[in-house]
């Protein structure tokens, strides 16, 4: 589990277009795949005051298992659904704009703040299970632009690019095209920091780069410092505290930074193997739960917000039989790590 990466668990998660979350699980019957329908306005207000959205695959869950007479397990899926959770984008320039300025809009509608998490700086995971992305740097610089436009004068909080730095460091991404990933990750920043948006650059979690004087150097080249601070255990399952002390030795470095951790499905802690049930224990490692629900209030003051950046209940990929695969909605899944939630 230490070495896992987001990556693995976003396996062909991006297909294309602006993705309404990380890893959207699907369920096995027609039945338990429920269609949201889109609301102007959430009924759900969160003390963040990012947005709750009414739309997400969670939310229809509710509904459906309402309609079918789950009404306990409608109510524990509520868990999910009455939080905020970003919008992930990842689109072409042509319609990254106008995509996401249909959850903008809905977020304004609501009187709330969108969060986004940004992913799709070229040679993204190095062409792994979530590759993809821009195919060159004039591509990605006009999707920055994009986004940035879409996201103009709204107050968004953007978590920008999964996994980009530490595979700078990880060897991966190297010579000419890690310090051109350095100019375009600063220049995403300075973009959309021009547009009124707090933005947090992804440093990975504890157990990918372990050498936090390396990812900081890393950190620092790529912008970091222009930022509003960096990202921390973006869909892992690393506890608070450990991020909190890894996160601070990242902060340390870097004369002081700011960060925000990912605790949308760490309550149980990482599963502390390679394997689960012959499969990796990266993907839908089962005994999760979810973590603490998405706060400005760390008592941290290094911590400026925990967040559920991954969208809970949403597959890894399909790994066992029976699991759905990456990027759509897994119920059953979901409706575990909602039970053991504390």
């Amino acid at each position: 589990m230490a070495r896992r990466r987001l990556s693995r668990w976003l396996s062909s998660l991006l297909s294309g277009g602006v993705l309404a979350a990380a890893a959207l699980g699907c369920s096995s019957t027609a039945e338990e795949q429920p269609s949201p329908t889109p609301t102007a306005q959430s009924a759900v207000t969160s003390p963040t005051g990012f947005f709750v959205d009414p739309t997400t695959p969670a939310a229809a869950q509710v509904t459906t298992w309402e309609q079918q007479g789950r009404a306990d397990d409608a109510q524990q899926i509520r868990k999910i659904a009455e939080q905020p959770v970003p919008l992930w984008v990842s689109a072409d320039p042509a319609a990254v704009e106008s995509d996401t300025r249909a959850y903008v809009g809905r977020a304004q509608q609501a009187g709330q703040k969108p969060l986004v998490v940004g992913y799709n700086i070229p040679h993204r995971d190095c062409g792994s299970f979530s590759g993809g992305g821009a195919v060159d740097a004039g591509q990605y610089r006009q999707w920055v632009k994009g986004l940035a436009a879409a996201l103009a004068g709204t107050g968004a909080t953007v978590v920008l690019e999964p996994d980009a730095v530490p595979h700078e460091i990880s060897g991966c991404v190297d010579g000419n095209l890690r310090d051109e990933r350095y100019e375009l990750l600063g220049e995403a920043i300075d973009q959309l920091k021009g547009a009124g948006a707090r933005v947090y650059l992804d440093a990975g979690n504890p157990g990918f780069i372990t050498d936090t004087g390396a990812l900081a150097a890393a950190l620092d080249r790529s912008g970091v410092k222009r930022a509003d601070g960096f990202a921390l255990n973006v869909a892992n399952f690393w506890t608070t505290q450990d991020n909190i002390a890894y996160g601070t030795k990242i902060s340390q470095a870097l004369g002081g930074a700011h960060f925000v951790i990912d605790t949308s499905r760490n309550g149980a802690g990482p599963v502390g193997s390679d394997q689960v049930d012959g499969a990796p224990s990266f993907c839908n490692p089962p005994g999760r739960a979810l973590g603490t629900p998405p706060t400005t209030q760390t008592g941290n003051p290094l911590v400026d917000d925990l967040l559920w950046v991954k969208r809970p209940g949403e597959s890894d990929g399909a790994c066992r039989p029976g699991e759905p695969p990456a990027g759509q909605w897994y119920p059953d899944y979901a409706l575990g790590l909602a039970k053991r939630a504390t």
